[in-house]
């Protein structure tokens, strides 16, 4: 199956260019690259990858641009940014330009390879669309926007994966650690306060009474369980 999934890889540094092009193919996807902003639009447009593995400082377009520019055209696919700064992540304008996911740089290639994988087996092989539906929303996960009664709420990246990962698992009790793990990854040094913030902060954007959940609830001692009757 892997065969078929096609890979935009835009990045301007040639030599990491090289790298992160050959093991790819290596593990058996088709790569397609481009080196600046404005070629990369095109070749997205043109190709319509599965994923598209974009740099965030690019010359002639940023990333940014290039994903808001793609977005706005239709391109409905992943996009994964790599970015070298990884407080630029969280901040809003990561997410509104509707980019799916990130890695920071310097990256291991096989953590890069792991986050492909996971992509490919849960995205693209599995549900093609993703949309997830509860109560009156609508989950878009590649573009990090929830639909609730026709109105479109924004969420960061972080809330988008768990938000994502709680809707893999409706109504299973979810360990902390193990919803840490999914979200920051394999070394992450994240606190449990940090998640139970971003918890509050998802609460509001999808709960009628975020004090009283009917969805995100938790699970005293334990973690959360997404429920959906």
């Amino acid at each position: 199956m892997k065969k078929e999934i096609k890979i935009a890889l835009i990045e301007d540094d040639e030599n990491l260019r090289f790298l992160v092009s050959h093991r790819l193919q290596a593990e058996g996807y088709a790569v397609t690259e481009a080196g600046d902003g404005d070629s990369a639009e095109e070749l997205i447009m043109a190709e319509n990858p599965d994923i598209v593995l974009l740099d965030w400082m690019l010359p002639g377009k940023q990333g940014a641009d290039v994903c808001k520019g793609v977005r706005e055209r239709g391109f409905t696919n992943l996009v994964i940014m790599m970015t070298a700064k990884a407080q630029d992540v969280d901040k809003i304008d990561a997410y509104s330009f509707g980019v799916s996911d990130y890695v920071t740089k310097p990256f291991n290639m096989d953590v890069l390879v792991a986050i492909i994988e996971n992509k490919v087996k849960f995205s693209i092989n599995n549900e093609k669309s993703e949309v997830s539906k509860f109560g009156d929303m609508e989950h878009h996960p590649n573009t990090h926007s929830l639909l609730k009664k026709g109105r479109k709420i924004e969420l960061t990246i972080l809330e988008n994966r768990i938000l994502l990962y709680f809707l893999k698992n409706i109504n299973k009790v979810i360990n902390r650690d193990e919803l840490m793990m999914v979200v920051w990854g394999y070394n992450s040094d994240v606190n449990t306060r940090t998640l139970d913030m971003h918890i509050v902060r998802l609460r509001k954007k999808i709960e009628e009474n975020p004090d009283r959940p009917q969805y995100l609830q938790t699970v005293r001692g334990v973690g959360y369980k997404f429920v959906v009757e």
